[in-house]
C-alpha cells in the first residue's frame, strides 16, 4: 500500500468545482499544496463537463494541482466497449497503474452511477 492519495475527478465532480463545492475545492487546495495529493481529470470527462458548463475544461486543465489525463491506446480499447467516454475513461483511469499501485479514488456528485463498478468512490454530497 502507498501512502499516496490519487484522486480521478468525473464530470459531475468537474462541474462541482466550477460551481463552488466545498469538498471538491478542498480537494483541488490539498493537490495543489500537499505531497503525496495527485488530482487527475480524465480527458473525456473533462469534454463532457465542459459541455454542461462551458469554461469547465480551461479552467481546471489552468490549475496547477490537477494532471489532465490524455486518452491513449489502452484507454481508447476499453472506453469502446463502455457506453459513455466520461464515465469509462474515469473508471480506466482509477485502475491500478505502475505509477498508482492501489488505483484511485472517483470524486463524484452521482455516487449511484457508480454502483456495481470496480472503484472507490468519494461523494462529493456532504
Amino acid at each position: 500500500m502507498s501512502d499516496a492519495l490519487h484522486i480521478v475527478l468525473d464530470e459531475t465532480a468537474m462541474g462541482a468545482a466550477g460551481q463552488g463545492n466545498v469538498l471538491a475545492s478542498r480537494l483541488i487546495h490539498r493537490a495543489h499544496t500537499e505531497p503525496d495529493w495527485y488530482l487527475y481529470a480524465p480527458a473525456c470527462a473533462l469534454v463532457e463537463a465542459d459541455r454542461a458548463r462551458p469554461g469547465t475544461a480551461e479552467h481546471l486543465a489552468a490549475l496547477p494541482g490537477i494532471t489532465v489525463l490524455d486518452l491513449d491506446l489502452a484507454g481508447a480499447l476499453a472506453i469502446a466497449r463502455q457506453q459513455t467516454w466520461a464515465a469509462a475513461h474515469c473508471q480506466y483511469a482509477a485502475q491500478p497503474t505502475p505509477d498508482r499501485p492501489d488505483g484511485a479514488i472517483v470524486a463524484t456528485t452521482a455516487p449511484q452511477r457508480w454502483g456495481g463498478q470496480a472503484v472507490r468512490v468519494l461523494d462529493l454530497n456532504a
